[in-house]
């Protein structure tokens, strides 16, 4: 965290709700405005997560084509499931805290009002195209754990190994350096709950984790993190990827990929999936599975998924707070921006808390407005929140910010001096 980001959250708080809207009303995305000049979009479009971008080209063609909906969506969030090196979704997630790879979906099809969902599946790689299994082919709208991986393997699905080899070794070098802040909590919404700040330090700590954690002189802290780097070595990781482990393992990454998609015709769909919260309780579901949370997609409206902190949305409903309010005359700017406005609410604007969350929603409407809204600027300062969109043109977009600056990791990461992590990066 900056200095400048600092002095923000102390001064500006609340305040900053304004600055972030006002500053990015300018970008692309005023096509979502009902109030500009063109307060529609094109038909047929798609949005969705960053690192569906690479995949929106095969998936448009198919929709533009006449593809369905929601499989149109299916063919972006595959691409991420797929990839062994896409460490947040599908194949190669980082697992669980015991190192078991936990995987949730869902999916919304427009066209026929369905919905299905699958939540903490172990050893089946495309639950985006389970979750539809179950839409199609049960009277149910949500399996979850051994349940759902013996439904998806009845249906054809092969069971395989998502715990990749260089996957196994980051969780390993986790294991060997992770402290005890950790996922037991307390967590944020405990009224106990204190800023890790104001914990006390004032004992020797031999573990090497838990020195990074303290106030240490650069260049002994960059000891620590070669110490890490060679640890991962011995852990046969390979050298273009060890600063990579090492970052994974001071910074748990999250990931989750959406994508909602609606044709000429104005039939809408959405999907949402992921692996979750990197070495999460065994058990944990976030939003992505939860229909209404993670995915909302209301023929009548529109369409709206989310990334970030899982359990803050469940909290708001976001995907169904947003479509409804488009449903009663809100733009997709500021549905979305009401929507991350009741996570605030949640912790009655206490910037000490909300700077560990962090929220993206991709919120497409019925006539093809679109928006991608954000709590935080970016997850770092180098790394601003965008989504993808394509609309005959493939391109992506900065989101629209509520606050400036950028969020935090929580579990908070050590203070690490920027000319070490420069080194890291």
């Amino acid at each position: 965290m900056t200095v400048s980001r600092r002095d923000f959250l102390a001064t500006a708080a609340v305040g900053s709700l304004a600055l972030g809207l006002t500053e990015q009303k300018s970008n692309a995305q005023d096509s979502a405005n009902p109030k500009s000049s063109s307060p529609s979009g094109k038909r047929p479009i798609m949005v969705c997560a960053h690192n569906g971008y690479n995949y929106l080209d095969d998936a448009y063609a198919f929709l533009a084509g006449g593809g369905d909906t929601l499989d149109a969506a299916l063919r972006v969030v595959k691409g991420p499931e797929d990839d062994p090196n896409d460490t947040s979704v599908g194949l190669g997630g980082l697992p669980n805290e015991e190192g078991v790879v936990e995987l949730d979906a869902c999916c919304m099809h427009g066209p026929t009002r369905r919905a299905g969902s699958v939540g903490g599946v172990r050893n089946i790689k495309n639950v985006s195209l389970v979750s539809k299994a179950v839409m199609e082919h049960t009277g149910h709208v949500m399996l979850v754990g051994e349940g759902a991986e013996r439904f998806a393997v009845a249906m054809g699905f092969p069971r395989e190994n998502l715990l990749t080899d260089h996957s196994r070794k980051i969780w390993l070098l986790w294991k060997e350096y992770h402290s005890t802040e950790d996922w037991w909590g307390p967590g944020l919404a405990d009224p106990h709950w204190q800023p890790p700040e104001v914990k006390s330090q004032t004992k020797p700590q031999a573990d090497l984790h838990q020195e990074l954690h303290q106030e240490l002189r650069p260049e002994l802290l960059q000891e620590r993190f070669r110490r890490l780097e060679e640890r991962a070595a011995d852990l046969g990781i390979a050298p273009e990827l060890r600063k990579d482990a090492v970052h994974k393992v001071l910074f748990p990454p999250t990931g989750t990929i959406h994508c909602s998609a609606l044709n000429e015709k104005g039939e809408i769909s959405g999907c949402t999936t992921t692996s979750g919260l990197a070495y999460k309780l065994p058990g944990r579901c976030g939003d992505s599975p939860i229909i209404g949370a993670g995915c909302y997609t209301d023929q009548d409206v529109g369409s709206a998924g989310a990334t970030g902190s899982g359990e803050e949305n469940i909290k708001v409903a976001g995907g169904h707070t947003i479509v409804e309010n488009m449903r009663h005359g809100m733009s997709p700017v500021d549905a979305g921006m009401d929507a991350l406005k009741r996570i605030v609410r949640n912790y009655n604007s206490d910037m000490n808390k909300l700077r560990f969350v962090d929220m993206v929603y991709y919120v497409l409407r019925k006539d093809g407005a679109y928006a991608g809204v954000s709590l935080w600027e970016s997850y770092e300062a180098s790394k601003p929140h965008t989504i993808a969109v394509h609309d005959g043109t493939k391109r992506a977009e900065k989101t629209v910010a509520l606050f400036k600056g950028a969020s935090q990791d929580f579990p908070p990461p050590p203070k690490v001096p920027a000319e070490v992590m420069k080194e890291f990066k």
